[in-house]
Order: C-alpha cells, then structure tokens, then sequence
C-alpha cells in the first residue's frame, strides 16, 4: 500500500512540475523547464524507492548486461549487410516501374488512347 501512495504522490509531483511551467509564464524559460525537469528527477527519486522502482532498476542492469553478450557485426559485415539492402531496393525499384509501365500501357490498349 505504501509503494501505491509513493507512486501516487510521484505522479501529483509530476503533475506540479507541468502546473509550474504554465504557471511561470512569464519567467524565463530556464525556470520554466526546471519546474518540469525538477518535477520529474523529483518523482523518479520517490519512484525508485518502491518495489516496482526496485525490480526496474534490476530490469534495466539485466538488460545491459545481456546487451554486452550481443555479437555485433563487424564494420566490414555492415557494408556488406547495407550494399545488399540498397542494391535490392534499387532492383525492386526498377521491377515496380516495369511492372507499372506495362500495366499502364495495358490499361492504355483496353481503354484506347486518342480521340473518338
């Protein structure tokens, strides 16, 4: 139930930081971004210290740990990978504007093209 309160209370925080920046409408917009930018780091300070803060936190550690076991390709192999991409756009370009071309001129015979 506490942890509910905590992210209750994070979210009214939030809430005042928004009211803060309409609030200081005319102040200059230094202030007014850091009613918003205070409001947040404030709300995720009290967030951090509930149980769904807590599991988050270990969430995102076990995310960038799995990240560092990721086998990036080397820059060679992203050339390679890129080069096929590009030269397969540019082949399908060029079969949709043959494909387009001959289903026009088809479209052109059935219709019949000129005047009556």
């Amino acid at each position: 139930m506490l942890d509910k309160i905590k992210l209750a209370i994070a979210f009214i925080i939030v809430i005042a930081g928004i009211w803060g920046f309409y609030q200081l409408g005319a102040s200059p917009m230094i202030a007014r971004v850091g009613a918003i930018l205070g409001g947040i780091v404030v709300a995720l300070a009290l967030a951090w210290t509930t149980e769904q803060g807590k599991r988050f936190y270990a969430y995102t550690q076990d995310a960038i740990t799995e990240t560092k076991k990721v086998a990036w390709p080397t820059r060679k192999e992203t050339m390679q990978s890129t080069g096929v991409v590009v030269a397969f756009v540019i082949v399908m370009a060029v079969f949709l504007w043959i494909v387009d071309a001959l289903l026009a001129w088809i479209v052109e015979l059935m219709i019949g093209s000129g005047g009556v």
